[in-house]
């Protein structure tokens, strides 16, 4: 038995119809996430604390590391849908506190919101493994690159409304980020409805890995091959995210071209999950862990180069490098229910290291340095394409 799965011969369609609650809620999830957390650090600035402006994102990722794996073994015992709509519940009540902090000037109750906002991320980030749960092996990545569209449709659905937040935030006397929270709580609201309609669906075929423990699981020739490959991932993923914009600033590059950046990052990570899902299923794992593995560290050796241009090359490789993986790991992973949430804990912990670590190399050595030591991380998921091909 191995962590792998072989390429998909015919297979039915998705069931889209069914899966619909399920997909609207992580498209109201990330829409959640980008009019409120993204944020966060301006709100800090504007409590009077732009010393810690970095403090809500940590809480956040420390968060979601610590009930990742809460939110797998509830999940596990009780169920995907009382998981996740416990999660989306959660983050309901996390916003609507953030809110109510920001508006007050009260910075630890605004810190309280975006733990828990953070806390529910680990668990709603799992609605993946739901979804590659209600299909056939063979269609799994198709459904998770659809999921990954949703992504795409949550995120610019709210950048489109930015206005209306703003609006929003006026007739409350507040900003548009402190607004935003309330926004951001009010449709995880709407998902948390969303997910007591859906019909948890079962694949024809239930493997007997799922009833696997979670030390069990992880005996598994190619488990642990695979957590490494998601974190890996997610790792280098957030660490040149978040700091390439300083390499732009530096670079001279304005606002809008620092959020052009991030808008093709986006693209990459999302956009093309109609593709990569896809191709998994019909080129198998081999083939996702190889390319997302090269894109990887293709973006982190051509960041460095000179000129703002390459910067957005290598943002959007970045993406796409990320997806690859991501899309990939996951796939093989949702035969092993008891590994997901660990997983995704582990994976959080390499983001929240990779930055501050980062951070650190770049004040001693330079951006070049750390895009040497992210190019040569970046060749670690070759191990789990390895694994697929001795399994």
């Amino acid at each position: 038995m191995s962590a792998e799965t072989r390429p998909a011969a015919l297979v039915p369609a998705l069931p889209l119809g069914r899966l619909a609650p399920l997909y609207g809620a992580q498209a109201l999830a990330t829409g959640a996430t980008t009019v409120s957390t993204v944020l966060a650090s301006l709100i800090m600035s504007s409590l009077g604390r732009e010393s810690l402006s970095g403090l809500p994102s940590t809480l956040i990722s420390a968060s979601a590391a610590l009930s990742a794996g809460l939110f797998g073994a509830l999940m596990l015992r009780a169920g995907r849908r009382v998981g996740l709509g416990s999660a989306f519940a959660l983050g309901t009540f996390g916003a609507v506190l953030g809110f109510l902090g920001a508006r007050a000037g009260a910075t630890p109750l605004f810190l309280l919101g975006a733990s828990l906002m953070g806390a529910a991320q680990g668990g709603y980030q799992q609605a993946r493994y739901a979804a590659a749960e209600s299909v056939p092996e063979g269609r799994r990545g198709t459904a998770l690159g659809a999921l990954m569209l949703m992504s795409v449709v949550g995120s610019f659905l709210m950048t489109g409304f930015s206005g209306a937040v703003e609006g929003l935030g006026d007739r409350l006397g507040t900003s548009a980020e402190v607004a935003g929270w309330l926004v951001g709580g009010g449709l995880l609201g709407i998902a948390a409805l969303l997910i007591l309609i859906w019909t948890p669906l079962k694949a024809p075929a239930q493997a007997s890995t799922a009833r696997l423990s979670l030390r069990q699981a992880f005996a598994v020739p190619g488990v642990r091959s695979t957590a490494l490959a998601l974190a890996t991932a997610q790792g280098l993923m957030v660490t040149l995210m978040s700091l390439t914009p300083l390499r732009a600033h530096h670079l001279g590059m304005d606002h809008t071209s620092i959020a052009a950046l991030i808008s093709g990052h986006i693209a990459g990570m999302f956009g093309f999950g109609w593709l990569t899902g896809p191709l998994i299923d019909r080129l198998g794992l081999r083939v996702g862990y190889v390319g997302g593995a090269l894109l990887l560290a293709a973006a982190a050796l051509t960041a460095p180069l000179p000129g703002p241009s390459w910067l957005g090359v290598s943002m959007f490789l970045l993406g796409l490098g990320w997806n690859l993986a991501f899309v990939t790991g996951s796939k093989a992973l949702s035969r092993y229910p008891a590994a997901q949430g660990v997983t995704d804990g582990l994976g959080y912990v390499a983001a929240g290291t990779g930055t501050l670590v980062g951070g650190l190399v770049i004040a001693h050595a330079g951006f070049p340095a750390l895009a040497s030591a992210c190019a040569l991380l970046a060749l670690l998921p070759l191990v789990s394409a390895w694994r697929v091909r001795r399994g």
